[in-house]
């Protein structure tokens, strides 16, 4: 059973606002380029992590 709330409000945010950082804000930017592409992409990779913990979350254990 997934979590939306995990999927929807933090994964899914998260992984567009690395991408928006790492792609428009860093080849405007001078000599902080390679600092604001790297904290872009390391933003949407926790976003990548968030979404997929989401998708496995339960509230329930899971029992074998």
């Amino acid at each position: 059973m997934a979590s939306k709330a995990i999927v929807v409000g933090v994964g899914i945010p998260m992984i567009v606002v690395g991408v928006l950082m790492a792609w428009l804000w860093a080849p405007v930017e001078g000599e902080m380029q390679n600092t604001v592409e790297f904290v872009g992409s390391l933003i949407g990779i926790l976003g990548v992590v968030f979404f997929i913990s989401g998708l496995f979350y339960s509230k329930e254990p899971v029992m074998h």
